[in-house]
């Protein structure tokens, strides 16, 4: 059975960091495209990163040269650094997997673009 568990979420001053973490159960990190979501209240869902498993990885411009995805595959974990944060920042962060064949939808879909999502992680941003 596949899962996706996210953690690391929480509450963070403007300027500070996180580091949210995803375990993965089921399959192998390594093997998989896999991205990190994020959802604002009464906001569209976004895609924040998304790292291939050739190792590509693409980064939305709202977070270009604040955030970093990366994988460590001991831990079949994925990860979102996030640094220099941002009050716009504050989402519930969704951790997904095996993406669509068809690709990213436009704009970014939450149930579509990947067939395993997990629970969800919040993050705060005060100003």
């Amino acid at each position: 059975e596949v899962q996706l568990v996210e953690s690391g979420g929480g509450s963070v001053p403007a300027g500070g960091s996180l580091r949210l973490s995803c375990t993965a159960s089921g399959f192998t990190v390594a093997d998989q495209d896999m991205g990190w979501y994020r959802q604002a209240p009464g906001k569209e869902c976004e895609l924040v990163s998304e790292l291939n498993s050739d190792g590509r990885i693409h980064l939305d411009y709202s977070v270009q040269g604040r955030f970093a995805i990366s994988r460590d595959n001991a831990e079949n974990t994925l990860f979102l650094q996030m640094n220099r944060v941002l009050p716009e920042d504050t989402a519930v962060y969704f951790c997904a997997a095996d993406r669509n064949p068809s690709g990213i939808a436009n704009p970014p879909n939450c149930k579509i673009d990947f067939g395993y999502w997990g629970q969800g992680t919040q993050v705060t941003v005060s100003s």
